[in-house]
Parts: C-alpha cells; sequence; structure tokens
C-alpha cells in the first residue's frame, strides 16, 4: 500500500559493530533534512517514538528492528548473506534514501502473529516453534478448540506468509506472498509420511499442546529464531492474529519476486 511517512525522528540497527556502515554520511543526511537520527543498540528498551527503523543487515536483523519498534516502520537494506526481507544491498543505500525522501516508496504491512506461553506473550513476525532439543516430542494441534491430529516428530511450526522464507522453507512448505493473509502450519521431520502443511485463516485460534506422552524433557519455545522458553508436557502455546503488524518499506511493486529470484536462483 502506498502511505506518506512523516519523519521527525530515524533510527539504524546495525548488524555488528564492525560492519562498513556509513553512519556519519546516513547522520548528516537526516539532519540536514530536520530529522532527528541515531543508532540503535540491540539491547534496547522497545522504542515507541522511531518514525522509521534503518535495519542494516540480514534477516535477523530486520526482525530484531521489528520486536525493538514495533510500531516503525522498518527500511532494511542487506548487509547479511541472504536477505529476503530487504528492500535493497548496500551498494543502493544512497539512491533509496533519495527515494525515501521524495517519498517513492511503498509500505508493506504484514500479517503477525501474538503467541501466549506459560511465561508471557510475544509478537512473532516469522514463526512460532514448538521443538525438541534432541527426541521427539508429541504436539496435540487445536484450531478453534477442536483437536486435528497429534503431530510427532522434532516439532510444529506456525508461521506467517512472511516467515514462508525463512524457517519454513525447510519443511518443504509452500512459498506465500506476503500480502495474503493466513497462518501456515507444519511438522518438523514429522514421523508420518502422509503428512502435509495446514493453511489457515488467520481468524484460527491455535493452540498446540505438549503431550503427556513426550518423554524428551528439553522441549523449547522458539519465536523468530530466538529460544524464548522451555516448556514442560502439558504446557500449552496460543497462537493467534497480533493486533499490530509488522511494516516494512520497499521500492518496487515486484520486490518479492525479484527477491525470490535472486536469493533461491530461480
Amino acid at each position: 500500500m502506498n502511505c506518506m511517512i512523516e519523519l521527525n525522528k530515524v533510527g539504524a540497527l546495525l548488524r555488528d559493530e564492525e560492519q562498513p556502515f556509513p553512519v556519519e554520511e546516513v547522520a548528516e543526511y537526516f539532519q540536514g533534512r530536520g530529522v532527528e537520527f541515531e543508532v540503535l543498540e540491540w539491547d534496547h528498551a522497545p522504542r515507541p517514538d522511531l518514525d522509521l527503523v534503518l535495519a542494516m543487515g540480514g534477516d535477523g536483523t530486520v526482525l530484531k528492528a521489528l520486536a525493538l519498534c514495533p510500531n516503525s516502520p522498518v527500511l532494511a537494506i542487506n548487509y547479511g548473506a541472504v536477505g529476503f526481507l530487504t528492500a535493497g544491498d548496500r551498494a543502493e543505500l544512497r539512491r533509496l534514501l533519495d527515494l525515501l525522501g521524495e517519498s517513492e516508496y511503498l509500505l508493506s504491512e504484514r500479517l503477525a502473529l501474538e503467541c501466549e506461553h506459560p511465561g508471557g506473550s510475544v509478537r512473532a513476525v516469522n514463526e512460532v516453534i514448538v521443538r525438541s532439543a534432541g527426541g521427539f516430542v508429541s504436539t496435540d494441534v487445536f484450531v478453534d478448540d477442536t483437536k486435528i491430529r497429534t503431530i510427532t516428530g522434532d516439532g510444529v511450526v506456525v508461521g506467517t506468509p512472511t516467515g514462508s522464507t525463512g524457517f519454513l522453507l525447510s519443511t518443504g512448505a509452500p512459498i506465500v506472498m506476503p500480502d495474503v493473509r493466513c497462518f501456515v502450519l507444519d511438522g518438523i521431520n514429522e514421523y508420518n509420511f502422509t503428512s502435509r502443511s495446514l493453511i489457515l485463516t488467520p481468524e484460527s485460534r491455535i493452540r498446540l499442546h505438549v503431550s503427556l506422552e513426550t518423554k524428551d524433557p528439553n522441549v523449547l519455545l522458539t519465536v523468530d529464531g530466538q529460544k524464548l522458553a522451555e516448556l514442560n508436557p502439558g504446557d500449552d502455546v496460543q497462537i493467534t492474529q497480533s493486533l499490530t503488524t509488522a511494516k516494512l518499506i520497499y521500492f518496487d511493486s515486484t520486490y518479492f519476486f525479484h527477491n525470490l529470484s535472486s536469493k533461491l536462483s530461480w
């Protein structure tokens, strides 16, 4: 969708301290337009006051920026290896900033997940995974309070269209255009050769119940690639659509297919 963002405060999140990011040049660019600019720390508390965040890294940096600033649009420049979520590469930085200043951009609002677990709740942009650290885990899957099946294997993943180019790729799940509103549910190395991915409506209420039949004492809950908590047999993880979308900035309406072509060698 097209949307004009009023820029007063902009932050930048770097992949690491050693990357060749022209901090002074970018700061001068924004400050010359009357916009406050700062470099964010990875362990910074969530920031609700930024109008835009530059994520300078790969997809992990983008996800971290969206977690730090859940209400802010993120412009992602690829300083990593893959970068499915990025809008351009580091060599294009100045051109992309100029397009941003001219309001020549698209704002993509992505469906996100709300994950409630025994320790609290968190938003997920890519996926929520219940998985074993070593052995099999049995997970009872409920949709809208109806048990649909038990998945036994390395775990279960519930992801978004954005996450379909993340961990879900390794499960063989379909790639989904980011504008589609749906959930993707799949088993991980499931001990059942008839298993298939399941596409669910965004209004679905998903409950993943760690079955009492699970013998592995090390069941992990990970969100967007980060370990969040340890789970015990009998624990539940509830997944619904988040009230806040994940906002990403792009400059080309065909960016999604361009990224698929360049990252997957299509």
